[in-house]
């Protein structure tokens, strides 16, 4: 077997990259499974959609990372091996149909999400709009890639003189299919960045609290930003010198669809904080082992000073004397659903309408408490 080329330079770029975008989103999506899996209790296909865009980005990085000592990013004149040569054309080729799959993956997992708070028609209409467009753009550009060669092997037996006789799509053809992948994907991603805002917008929250939910949210379409980046340099895809020109083009989609994967993940992030400032249990966790018995639910979920007063009735009643004897708290505890969460979401349902319902038709339980003056008559 044909010995590696080093590390250096366009190579050493493309590798570091992967490494880097590879761990990056391997911590994120942990952080995701920990969350839905065991605070909320709710891993639904969003979730699932998201593990696997992650499984195809790390073949994806690991195709990248052993292509580039292979001679991705190398000029022709460092090859002194044509098999060397042939074998990291054909790393460059699987790493494109990842690409695709990753990154389209990613982009469905995120609209799933999305749909959880949608109420109106026409917002859930764009979201599956995005979605079908996502994936045929996807297809669309795989089959072009997959089909680009006739045999499918010519794209890297092309390189050997003595290899068989082949045939493959003109370059402009190919590229005009890249600059309309990457404009409709542009439209996709900055759909599912300004949508978010939408929804969030009539929601009953203060400014400042519809600000934040609505960036958080639309951190789904940051992977835009390296789509736009990466169309300058498309036109290397004619350069004949290709493993050396299109490493931008290499590096680009990495972080795409490591963004993507990134972002996705960490709009679902939020009861995690949550979980490790309050340090209670997980929502799921106490309705599972209860079953269907009496709980209560505090109302408040940070444990500051103030809340913790607010235990004392005389903070809701300041006209009732808690020390004279004559003050009854009457509590009223309701069973807490499993259902807390629903089951194709990924972040708690901020839109009062979306709110799941318990089993038996009933709303998910709470605890009211309330004060009252028992009068008692002296004898």
């Amino acid at each position: 077997m044909a010995s590696s080329m080093p590390l250096v330079g366009r190579s050493l770029a493309i590798f570091t990259v992967s490494i880097v975008m590879m761990v990056l989103s391997f911590i994120t999506v942990s952080l995701r499974v920990f969350v839905r899996m065991y605070i909320v209790r709710a891993f639904g296909w969003d979730d699932t959609l998201m593990v696997a865009a992650l499984a195809l980005f790390i073949v994806l990085g690991t195709c990248c990372m052993i292509g580039s000592k292979d001679g991705i990013g190398h000029t022709e004149t460092d090859f002194k091996n044509l098999e060397l040569y042939k074998r990291a054309l054909l790393w460059w080729w699987l790493g494109q149909m990842l690409y695709l799959w990753a990154s389209v993956v990613a982009k469905v997992s995120i609209a799933l999400a999305l749909l959880r708070l949608t109420v109106k028609k026409l917002h859930r209409m764009i979201l599956y709009a995005v979605i079908g467009l996502a994936i045929i753009i996807a297809l669309m550009f795989w089959l072009v890639l997959l089909l680009d060669c006739h045999p499918i092997s010519y794209f890297w037996d092309q390189a050997d003189p003595s290899a068989g006789s082949g045939t493959c799509l003109s370059v402009k053809i190919l590229l005009d299919i890249a600059y309309l992948y990457s404009s409709l994907t542009i439209i996709c991603d900055f759909t599912l960045g300004i949508l978010p805002i939408i929804l969030v917008w009539n929601l009953q929250m203060n400014q400042r609290t519809k600000v934040a939910v609505g960036s958080i949210l639309s951190l789904g379409a940051i992977a835009s930003v390296a789509v736009v980046i990466r169309l300058p340099f498309l036109h290397y895809y004619a350069d004949s010198d290709f493993l050396y020109s299109t490493y931008q083009i290499a590096i680009w989609s990495i972080i795409e669809t490591g963004l993507g994967i990134i972002a996705g993940s960490l709009i679902t992030l939020r009861p995690l904080f949550r979980w490790l400032l309050d340090g209670s249990i997980s929502y799921g966790r106490n309705a599972r082992k209860q079953g269907r018995k009496t709980v209560s639910y505090p109302l408040y979920s940070f444990k500051s000073n103030r809340v913790k007063e607010s235990d004392d009735p005389s903070y809701w009643r300041p006209d009732i004397d808690a020390g004279s004897g004559k003050l009854v708290i009457n509590t009223v505890s309701s069973p807490r659903s499993n259902n807390f969460a629903d089951d194709n979401g990924s972040q708690e349902a901020l839109n009062p309408e979306l709110r799941p319902v318990a089993s038996y038709g009933q709303p998910p339980g709470v605890t009211v408490k309330k004060t009252f003056v028992q009068v008692v008559e002296e004898r």
